[in-house]
């Protein structure tokens, strides 16, 4: 297999007990894990039957662990005997009694002895995270989940009560007949292309600190309190490490300042997550200055660049908690997004200001012919506890973005889509709206560009009625940061450029990285360099979603063209574990997925009777 310059991966770190860490999930203690403790302290009898050595809630099981909590609440407290108004009599003292500061402080007091008696994290962490998420969790708990009609109805049926916090919901369409499929015809040989930097997950740690333990207990190492390593450890790296640790300042210097080699580029499109990952302990204080440090120093390097940001899911405290906009007063957004408005401000003109403002999300036309906009995925996030309130188009944003597609179709206009979470990692009914918007403006849509899960992969859309004809793509690019384990990188779009009738589409894309292994050497300097280019690597004709998806069906059955996808999709460090069987059609698979929990995108990938079992090996990060 091509190596592509890089060297062989070092192995790596051990767990205490020996075991070779391999699991890359992004999930750092956060909503689900943090919703465990207060369920069980808001319900303190299930303590009595939830075992010590508990693990806690998978990242995307948090919002489906509600329902299936209810039979188990109902046998607990024998509430299949109480009467509906009884029922909601409870509740709203319940309620009542959750409006008073002192409670919300005994609920946080024991959510954190049972963080700590479950060992979901270290003793210090549980008691900073709960003391961080309390106010906003119980907030929304005691105006969603605990609401008397929506609890009573959950625990005791319809006739008491409805329960719909997750039920299903559709956007409206225009009644406008959606225009016959029009591939993209290939650019003319000679025709102008744009070079588009895309930076996202920069996630910079200010207590970065050489030489400390990347394996310490806490969630995110290598940094001040994380300790030294034992004597039989290196301690990490000074450009950056290959374990549960995110960048110093240096190192996205570094990355900027070497760009030129990579350029030069018409724009930026930088999607989010500038924060490290030690959730448990942040203020907005400290997340403005993140925002204003990182934005200077794109702007010191860049110059007079365009760049357009999205919003990523690290961006407020606590961390993935992005109240909708009808949520007003101190527990509101506003003070971020009038804090990026403020520091983008050069960067975006004064109707993209306005939305942003309002719900984080903006539109505006970089070029003639193009429109650009940027979505606020933390609207169709899992892990997103605001949400239970309300999750039926949060600020309206789908419907406002279908307004923008189909204005874009009557002026002839095409459209690039930017955001941090991907669609295949959302909600299902906004995932599963996402795609029928996708799939009525296909001749529109030009690109779709996201980060999040830190690794080099793709999902692939499909028409409604068969699931089979390719109609668009969602790139995925790596991350700058090196969380968990991998090369620091960015990406470069080739697109089709800007010029009378431009498609605006993906004509290939190029991947650059920093060998850690190499940099971090003695006497070393870092030096970025071009890891593959996709047409060149991969075979493709183009990087039309056709190409993309005939990709896939060529790795089912060539397994040394799987070994390089696999090698890429981790920035050239990829685990030391090989990826069996299981491993390689899971991870298929999720390219196929732009829509969420639709186990019928794999059908025509693996038998019907495994699709379950595939699945259930699927490593999708939550970043």
């Amino acid at each position: 297999m091509p190596r592509h310059g890089v060297t062989p991966s070092r192995r790596l770190p051990r767990s205490p007990g020996g075991e070779r860490r391999s699991d890359r999930s992004c999930g750092v203690l956060g909503p689900g894990t943090l919703g465990m403790a207060l369920t069980l302290a808001l319900f303190p009898s299930l303590a009595l039957w939830t075992p010590a050595a508990a693990h806690p809630l998978p990242a995307q099981g948090y919002f489906a662990s509600f329902s299936g909590l209810a039979p188990q609440v109902r046998d607990t407290f024998g509430w299949w005997n109480l009467t509906c108004p009884v029922c909601k009599s409870l509740f709203t003292i319940l309620d009542f009694g959750l409006q008073k500061e002192n409670n919300v402080v005994r609920v946080g007091s024991l959510a954190t002895k049972l963080c700590q008696l479950l060992k979901i994290a270290p003793p210090t962490v549980c008691q900073s995270a709960i003391q961080l998420f309390e106010d906003d969790m119980v907030e929304v708990w005691r105006r969603s989940v605990l609401s008397p009609s929506e609890a009573c109805g959950l625990l005791l049926g319809s006739t008491c009560g409805h329960w719909d916090i997750f039920s299903s919901w559709n956007i409206s369409l225009p009644a406008v007949p959606k225009p016959a499929p029009q591939p993209p015809k290939p650019p003319a040989p000679g025709a102008p292309v744009s070079r588009v930097l895309f930076l996202t997950d920069l996630h910079w740690d200010r207590d970065y600190l050489e030489g400390t333990d990347p394996d310490c207990e806490d969630p995110l190492c290598c940094r001040r309190g994380s300790g030294p390593p034992p004597p039989s450890r290196p301690g990490a790296g000074y450009w950056g490490e290959y374990s549960k640790c995110d960048l110093p300042l240096r190192t996205l210097e570094s990355l900027l300042s070497g760009l030129g080699p990579a350029g030069p580029f018409d724009m930026v499109y930088w999607t989010g997550d500038i924060p490290a990952h030690n959730v448990w302990h942040q203020s907005r204080q400290d997340q403005l200055q993140a925002l204003t440090t990182v934005t200077a120093l794109v702007k010191k390097y860049l110059g007079p660049v365009p760049v357009y940001p999205a919003v990523g899911n690290h961006e407020s405290t606590p961390v993935n908690g992005f109240p909708p906009p009808f949520i007003e007063g101190n527990q509101s957004s506003r003070w971020l997004y009038e804090a990026m408005a403020k520091a983008w401000e050069p960067w975006l003109p004064a109707e993209a200001l306005h939305t942003l403002r309002i719900g984080g999300f903006y539109a505006l036309s970089p070029s003639p012919g193009l429109r650009l906009i940027s979505l606020n995925m933390n609207f169709c996030s899992r892990e997103n506890f605001w949400l239970l309130i309300n999750s039926t188009d949060p600020a309206g944003q789908l419907q406002w973005l279908v307004g923008e597609l189909q204005a874009a179709e009557d002026r002839g206009d095409k459209v690039h889509i930017i955001g941090h979470i991907p669609p295949g990692h959302c909600l299902k009914s906004w995932s599963w709206n996402y795609y029928r918007i996708v799939a009525r403006y296909e001749n529109t849509l030009a690109g779709q560009f996201f980060g999040h899960t830190h690794v080099d992969e793709f999902e692939i859309f499909y028409d409604e009625e068969t699931l089979s004809r390719p109609l668009s793509v969602a790139f995925l690019a790596p991350s700058a940061t090196t969380y968990i384990s991998l090369n620091p990188g960015y990406r470069v779009y080739l697109i089709d450029g800007n010029y009378p009738g431009s498609s605006h589409v993906v004509l290939d894309h190029e991947t650059y990285i920093l060998n850690l292994t190499q940099a971090n050497e003695p006497g070393a300097t870092p030096r970025w360099h071009l890891l593959y280019r996709a047409l060149e690597t991969y075979g493709l004709p183009n990087a039309l979603p056709a190409a993309w998806n005939d990709l896939v069906y060529r790795m089912r059955g060539d397994t040394q063209l799987f070994q390089t996808f696999w090698f890429l999709y981790h920035k050239g460090h990829p685990p030391s574990e090989p990826c069996g069987t299981p491993c390689r059609l899971a991870t298929l698979c999720a390219q196929l997925s732009a829509r969420s929990d639709s186990p019928a995108l794999c059908r025509h990938l693996v038998p019907d009777a495994s699709i379950a079992d595939v699945q259930s090996h699927q490593r999708r990060p939550l970043c």
